[in-house]
Order: structure tokens, then sequence, then C-alpha cells
């Protein structure tokens, strides 16, 4: 049985991790090449909080996706109610249309934070993850050319966004 989804508890970092390395190994949908530890992590799992939290869905007590609302350029107050959302899905279950339904619960609790705009970041080249976004109504907001260079390939990076609240 697939439950809501909660905030993420420190408990809840190595199978968030572990979901992470699948999408590093995959090379698609993050920029970083190399595997990395729960110690890694440590320090981005403690720059959510209850505005900018990160949230697990769970099927039969064990993780299977995780969705991070992190504040967007911190330091500057002008961009207080902006937010970049991620999702990362367990490889078993992406391919089953459960990313809209997760996604769409997010956004759907987005509205209940400080939060009125929503920011997505997608590698050109990552198809379901571009269609996902604009399926919930994100636009193409932008487009940094050639910005990263994965295993020698260089790739474009989207910025897809979504006002949510005014």
């Amino acid at each position: 049985m697939i439950k809501e989804l909660r905030q993420a508890t420190i408990e809840d970092l190595p199978e968030i991790v572990k979901i992470y390395n699948e999408a590093i190994i995959d090379g698609i949908s993050t920029a970083d090449s190399k595997i990395v530890t729960v110690d890694d992590k440590l320090e981005w799992f403690y720059t959510h909080n209850d505005d900018h939290p990160i949230l697990v869905k769970e099927y039969h007590g064990r993780i299977i996706a995780w969705i991070s609302l992190q504040p967007f350029y911190e330091k500057l107050l002008a961009y207080q109610y902006s937010a970049r959302i991620n999702i990362y899905i367990d490889k078993n279950f992406q391919g089953k249309k459960l990313g809209q339904q997760f996604l769409s619960e997010a956004v759907e609790k987005a509205l209940d934070y400080d939060i009125k705009t929503l920011l997505a970041l997608s590698f050109a080249d990552n198809l379901p993850s571009l269609k996902l976004f604009k399926k919930l109504g994100f636009k193409e907001w932008g487009c940094l050319s050639a910005i990263a260079n994965i295993a020698g390939v260089d790739k474009d990076l989207l910025i897809l966004g979504l006002r949510i609240k005014e």
C-alpha cells in the first residue's frame, strides 16, 4: 500500500541516498557524477525545514520516492517565496505513472508553505522528467545551453517554473 507523502526524518536518509545514487548511475537526472554517502548528504538534509521539507513516499514500509523543496537563493530575501523542487523515484517504480501522482501531491502540499513559485531544473535530454513537470503545468522559463558536461557530453539545463499562488 502506498502511503501519503510525509516529511522525511533522518532515519530515512539512507534510503533517500540509495534512490539518489540510482539517479547518479543513470546519468540523466542529476549533475552529480560520483556516488554519495549518507555523510555526504547530512548538511543538505539539515538545510531543509518545515517550510522547505524533504517529502517521502512509502510502499509497504519502504521509501520509493522523495521530493525536496529547497530554498532558491536562500541568502537573498527577494527569493524567499521561491523554492526549487526535485523528485527522485526508485528505479523499480519508474514508468508506472507514479511520478505524476507524487509530484501533484507535493505541489498541493507546497501551497501550505510560504512558497509562491516552484522551479525545477532538468536536462533537456531528460524527456520523462520534462514530460512530468509539463503535465502539471510547469512552463519552460529558460535554458542554460551546454552548461553541464556529463561523461564528456555537453548538456543543456532547462529551467521550468510554476506559480502556485499570488
